[in-house]
């Protein structure tokens, strides 16, 4: 079985997507979809801007999910449909990417809603005030014990388990800090500060969840074609109503990525496709699920060589 899965910020380049734009009518569309639903030329800082534009999260958020998208509809184009599949997952914002994917959101909603995430997680926690962090070399249970030992009067907390030596922590900027210092002594690989605009997936991010459920509220998601393993609960959903409370809850909550990829692997699937730009979820599914084949596919060659098999 096909597991198809979705990055997250961070992967984002300059250039992305127009390769598949110039080969496949149904990639450019989902670009002229985003750019109309946006009423602006994202497709255009996409190809031929300046990558620090680029990256401020309210640009990257949509522009990954549009490079997906057009992954998709590349591959719809050479016959594999994502109703082959057996589950979509997404990484942080790419789960929105998952779920338009799978149908259960149009791409111009997605757009919206992820320009809107994308202010509304900048805006939660002044400039400076926050920091995340990676720690290699350490389990997630052990890094939990570190962030609740650095959080002091502070917060700081696991944000992405994302594989078995790879996790992230998310917080107020003096305990993060604290924390970096403690895997440090506790024998962690490595253990530095990641250049982030904001600390995603922890509880200071309350505000920018209170402006989703309102964007969420109004927006209209369907059942999926195949079902999604959500971040939060790291196992499949289908009904629409528990996808708008996940994605809700999944702004303040951890990224259980590496617990997602496990469920997948214990439950027949021996494939994961990486769909869009980069290849980061490609090297953390190798060291989680080592006998599973893995691709990622985010050019008209990567298509081809899909579709052939």
């Amino acid at each position: 079985m096909r597991a198809l899965v979705f990055p997250g910020q961070g992967a984002q380049t300059i250039g992305m997507g127009q390769a598949l734009a110039e080969a496949y009518p149904g990639a450019r569309a989902v670009y002229e979809e985003v750019d109309d639903a946006l009423g602006e030329k994202l497709s255009d800082l996409i190809w031929t801007g300046d990558i620090e534009t680029l990256t401020l999260t309210e640009n990257a958020q949509p522009a990954l999910m549009a490079t997906s998208l057009a992954v998709v509809r590349a591959l719809d184009a050479e016959g594999i449909a994502v109703a082959d599949a057996g589950y979509v997952a997404g990484h942080s914002l790419g789960e929105y990417s998952a779920l338009t994917a799978a149908g259960a959101l149009s791409v111009t909603d997605a757009a919206r809603l992820l320009r809107t995430r994308g202010k509304a997680m900048q805006a939660a926690v002044p400039v400076g005030e926050g920091a995340m962090a990676a720690l290699l070399g350490l389990d997630f249970l052990t890094v939990q014990a570190i962030a609740a030992e650095a959080a002091g009067d502070g917060v700081c907390q696991a944000a992405n388990d994302n594989d078995p030596a790879q996790v992230v922590i998310s917080g107020t900027k003096a305990s993060v800090e604290r924390a970096v210092e403690l895997a440090k002594e506790k024998g962690a690989r490595r253990a530095l500060l990641l250049p982030v605009s904001a600390p995603f997936h922890c509880s200071l991010m309350q505000p920018a969840a209170d402006v989703m459920a309102q964007a969420l509220a109004e927006a209209d998601i369907e059942k999926p074609v195949v079902p999604l393993v959500a971040n939060v609960r790291a196992e499949p959903v289908s009904d629409p109503d528990t996808i708008r409370e996940l994605l809700i809850e999944q702004v303040t909550g951890s990224v259980r990525w590496r617990e997602s990829v496990m469920w997948m692997a214990d439950h027949d699937v021996t494939e994961f496709w990486e769909l869009g730009a980069g290849k980061a979820l490609t090297g953390m599914i190798r060291r989680i699920a080592k006998e599973a084949e893995t691709r990622a596919i985010g050019t008209p060659d990567d298509v081809i060589a899909a579709a052939r098999g």
